[in-house]
């Protein structure tokens, strides 16, 4: 599948994330920042374009609302943060760490994470359009009544991820790994799966596999 990816310009300013508290507007765009640690903070509605994040840190940062668009974060770490009720689109996960990330109630469109740990993150009630795991760790990921339309999880870790209320219809699993997900037989159907993926579904169905 193909996604639109981040339209950030070449000339980019540096600049550090604290500056987003001199401004009148809670706003950074077209900038570079690199090694901030931004973590334990709280900023709503914070305003986020053209930009890109290296090696920094937002550990249980509050980013409620934040508005997200053309960016890239390269070997961030986003543990515990708070997204709740945002806009995340035009933007990369490069390398991050995003363990218990809230991305709840948020819309996520032509956004890839790509080799990043999003275990225990919490998606519910989010709408995710054109969205691409690579090789991502999502153990524990909480996709609670979700709108799903194209996305992806290429080579990822699923295990215990709880798709509970969310279609997969269309969704390619295949390539993935898990021992279990929560998730029901109607949610399932359409769900692209491999060979030994389906003979584990199959228990939900109650049916016992004999050779």
């Amino acid at each position: 599948m193909k996604i639109d990816i981040p339209n950030i310009p070449l000339a980019l300013t540096e600049k550090r994330f604290h500056d987003v508290f001199y401004e009148e507007d809670p706003i950074l765009e077209n900038c570079i920042i690199s090694g901030t640690d931004f973590s334990d903070e709280s900023v709503e509605r914070v305003q986020l374009y053209r930009s890109v994040l290296k090696n920094c840190t937002f550990i249980n940062t509050d980013f409620s609302k934040m508005d997200i668009l053309d960016v890239r974060f390269e070997n961030c770490d986003l543990s515990n943060v708070n997204l709740h009720k945002s806009s995340i689109h035009r933007a990369e996960f490069i390398n991050c760490k995003l363990l218990g990330s809230n991305f709840s109630e948020s819309s996520i469109g032509n956004v890839k994470f790509e080799n990043s740990i999003l275990n225990m993150s919490i998606f519910g009630d989010s709408k995710l359009e054109k969205v691409v795991y690579q090789d991502d760790s999502l153990q524990n990921a909480d996709f609670y009544e979700c709108k799903f339309k194209k996305v992806e999880f290429n080579n990822c870790h699923l295990n215990e991820a709880s798709f509970e209320g969310t279609s997969l219809k269309g969704v390619d699993i295949s390539s993935s790994n898990f021992d279990a997900l929560t998730i029901s037989v109607e949610e399932l159907k359409g769900c692209i799966v491999s060979t030994s993926q389906a003979i584990l579904f199959s228990t939900l169905l109650g049916l016992i596999i004999k050779d």
